[in-house]
């Protein structure tokens, strides 16, 4: 079963575009984000997300538009995805990583959906930045398939 699983999780990445790429700059999330930080989706499995648990947050200026999906989200909007061991049902446990997206100006990046990505593991070293993978699986969560300015997600 875990190796199913190991093996299913390595097609995924594939399919989504790409391998990890360490970087020097810093999260683009506070470390006490959760004192700011509202929950938009509960803990749940994403199979896009190597199978791990996640939780959605969103910060002050995303949450507006992540909830009432009336307008893009601001230039500097952070929509982070804390993830959780696949066998942390509750979200309980502590976080293996976060990804993230912020909002970045129309054009500033056509390729990444004028969104900046980010993965982060555990230690808050960022490990991925702008990866091709998180654009072409979120490219096709737009407004006609409901992910509201690539979100991927009816809260």
């Amino acid at each position: 079963m875990a190796s199913s699983r190991a093996w299913l999780a390595a097609l995924l990445l594939a399919a989504c575009g790409g391998g990890e790429e360490e970087t020097d700059d810093g999260p683009l999330f506070p470390a006490d984000y959760a004192a700011t930080y509202t929950e938009v989706r509960n803990c749940r499995q994403s199979g896009d997300h190597d199978l791990n648990r996640i939780r959605i947050l969103a910060d002050p200026q995303a949450l507006g538009p992540y909830t009432r999906r009336d307008g893009p989200f601001p230039v500097g909007a952070i929509v982070l995805k804390e993830e959780f061991d696949f066998a942390d049902t509750g979200c309980a446990g502590p976080v293996t990583q976060w990804t993230v997206m912020q909002r970045l100006e129309d054009g500033a990046a056509p390729d990444q959906l004028d969104w900046r990505w980010q993965r982060v593991d555990a230690d808050r070293k960022v490990t991925g930045d702008g990866e091709p993978r998180c654009a072409g699986c979120h490219a096709g969560c737009d407004a006609a398939a409901d992910g509201h300015d690539w979100t991927c997600a009816v809260p």
